[in-house]
């Protein structure tokens, strides 16, 4: 083989598919980019006012929160200002998603803090988990 020639081990490689990332994945992923872009505002209050002042571009939202009147709240600021609306199962789940906790040395979470709701003022930079996101929220 020349020197300009590709090994076909590499061509091998490249051409393998990656895993498919669930939507879960997806958000946690754009979390982490939206974060690090100080794009994310999290709880009830900074929630309320990303979405009445017309900055959110997503909206996430926990099922198992304490009050339905804070679920319906969220849901229809969201609708009025049609802003994407997704669930995740737990606020624990959100929390340690949005941030709320620390990383201990083997890179588990540990004092996770409980959040019900998070908006997306920016996404920053593109990512895999945005392009899952956005292809979801097509569909729906």
């Amino acid at each position: 083989m020349s020197d300009g020639e590709p090994t076909p081990v590499a061509e091998v490689e490249a051409n393998v598919p990656k895993e498919a990332m669930d939507i879960n994945t997806a958000v946690r992923v754009m979390l982490k980019k939206a974060m690090q872009h100080d794009g994310l505002a999290r709880g009830l209050h900074e929630a309320a006012r990303a979405v009445e002042k017309g900055w959110a571009q997503l909206c996430i939202l926990a099922e198992d929160t304490d009050s339905p009147d804070y679920k319906k709240l969220i849901e229809g600021l969201c609708a009025e200002q049609n802003v994407n609306l997704i669930s995740v199962p737990t606020k624990m789940q959100l929390g340690e998603m949005a941030g709320l906790c620390r990383i201990d040395a083997e890179g588990n979470p540990q004092k996770v803090v409980a959040c019900s709701c998070a908006v997306v003022t920016d996404y920053g930079e593109e990512s895999e988990g945005l392009s899952v996101l956005q292809e979801y929220l097509k569909a729906r």
